[in-house]
């Protein structure tokens, strides 16, 4: 009898990223472009083959659930519904900033900023589109991401009342540092999903609440706009 797989993956944005675990080991694969429809199967496989496993041995699938391109998210959630139906998979899932939160909270970089700044926060910032960014406080309040133009990112920051401690990226996911002088930034290493992660999370039971629940976010223009 071959033995259980799990499977990890990010479609949210490229590359790509697949990865699987099986017997303790894990292989993974990333792939560049944006059509991750195309991108998907061939790199599963791949690592699939890899791991001397198929299809049916997949019992659980990690996806991120956003937030990225409205396309890349509905493949992964695709994918994972479609596994769930088929074979009765365990499905569980995060956002990008869970997984860069988790991450950069683990380094210890951010443990050392922390103890010389015990009311900090950690701020998530990823690039959106354009100009735009995604932005989430990992605060008491722990508020919904938003979407805001590059001049209201910058004029939120620089009004929250705590010391800010800043992660992830920019376009093409490029560090921070020209965006955004007199913080203290994560390393980039921290600021890249890591099958590591992925496969830590999936061993915890509140990602599997909400797994199949994509986060789509909207431009702030958009959400000021009040119906007649």
């Amino acid at each position: 009898m071959s033995s259980a797989v799990t499977v990890v993956l990010d479609t949210s944005a490229s590359p790509l990223l697949v990865a699987v675990e099986k017997d303790g080991k894990v292989f993974s694969t990333r792939r560049s472009g944006i059509k991750q429809e195309k991108l998907l199967f061939p790199a599963l496989h791949k690592v699939l083959g890899d791991a001397a496993a198929a299809l049916p041995d997949v019992k659980e699938i990690f996806i991120i659930r956003g937030p990225g391109r409205f396309t890349g998210i509905r493949i992964a959630l695709t994918f994972a519904s479609m596994m769930q139906f088929l074979s009765q998979a365990r499905v569980k899932g995060a956002t990008v900033f869970e997984v860069i939160s988790r991450q950069v909270q683990n380094s210890k970089k951010f443990k050392t900023w922390k103890k010389a700044h015990p009311t900090g926060v950690l701020a998530v910032v990823l690039h959106a589109f354009r100009e735009e960014y995604f932005l989430q406080f990992f605060d008491a309040k722990n508020a919904g991401p938003r979407w805001l133009s590059r001049e209201e990112l910058l004029q939120t920051l620089s009004c929250y009342s705590a010391p800010l401690f800043v992660a992830g990226t920019d376009k093409d996911f490029t560090p921070l540092t020209s965006l955004l002088a007199g913080y203290t930034l994560a390393d980039a290493k921290d600021c890249r999903v890591r099958p590591q992660t992925l496969l830590a999370m999936n061993r915890e039971e509140q990602f599997a609440s909400g797994a199949l629940e994509p986060l789509y976010l909207k431009p702030a223009r958009f959400e000021l706009i009040k119906p007649v």
